[in-house]
């Protein structure tokens, strides 16, 4: 077979494109767009993955990288990806503010650790519930069910310019209020039993104003807001599972794919 500048053109082509959205991917999804994740690592992985899907997908005719359209295209691409990826996100986001609503009423805020995935200053039960969403997402399959939408979303999101209307923008926008809501229902537990434990030390202050309520108060709000943490623990894996559910499903409609409930 002749090689001829135009076979190598189509090559890169249908080898560059698909790269280009993988890669976005990985770039911003959950847990390995972590600081913590060294680049190289995503980048190698980035080439796998295309280099096994590539030889599946439909070939991409009559497009030149090196023109105008060419690079359209690409930026096309990598905003899919970075979509995709970005939806992702949200699982890690909906337990780091309930951790930081629960650690604000238990008293467990006043430790911090940095949080890997953003950069900032966590507290802890937003960390430790940042390693707990880490572990289930793998353990869950999360990422496998990722790289299967990815896959998917080169049939219904191929490589061309048609569909970039198609991309539910006002979705993907409104979606931080579910992500406050599941936040909310996961931590509603927590406050209203913080506010029954302060109303109480109220009574105490007001019966017994001797007491020395700030020095006795923050131990036992303390030992509560373990006690509370413990129980919250318990109805944990319920809120993941819905919360793994409602980012799936915005990501199946934004690559327009009918999916059912994939997390039991």
């Amino acid at each position: 077979m002749e090689i001829t500048n135009e076979l190598i053109a189509n090559g890169l082509v249908n080898l560059v494109l698909p790269f280009v959205r993988i890669a976005a991917v990985l770039m911003s999804m959950f847990a390995l767009s972590s600081a913590n994740v060294p680049v190289i690592i995503r980048l190698t992985l980035a080439l796998a993955v295309t280099f096994v899907m590539a030889s599946t997908l439909e070939p991409v005719k009559d497009i030149d990288l090196f023109t105008v359209k060419g690079f359209v295209l690409v930026g096309y691409q990598l905003l899919i990806g970075l979509l995709i990826g970005f939806l992702t996100q949200f699982i890690s986001q909906v337990f780091v503010v309930a951790g930081q609503v629960v650690a604000m009423q238990t008293g467990l805020g006043f430790a911090s650790l940095v949080d890997p995935v953003s950069g900032t200053n966590t507290p802890v039960v937003g960390q430790f519930f940042t390693v707990l969403t880490t572990i289930l997402f793998f353990v869950l399959n999360g990422h496998l069910v990722l790289f299967k939408l990815v896959y998917l979303s080169f049939t219904t999101l191929p490589i061309s310019l048609d569909g970039f209307f198609d991309i539910p923008f006002i979705e993907i926008a409104k979606f931080g209020s579910v992500m406050f809501q599941v936040a909310l229902a996961l931590s509603i537990s927590s406050i209203c039993a913080m506010l029954l434990v302060n109303f109480t030390f109220g009574v105490m202050s007001r019966a017994a104003p001797q007491l020395n309520i700030f020095s006795m108060g923050f131990a036992v709000s303390m030992a509560c807001g373990l006690i509370i943490l413990t129980l919250v623990l318990s109805a944990f894996m319920i809120h993941y599972v819905e919360a793994l559910n409602k980012v799936f499903a915005l990501a199946c409609s934004m690559v327009n794919y009918e999916c059912p409930v994939i997390f039991y």
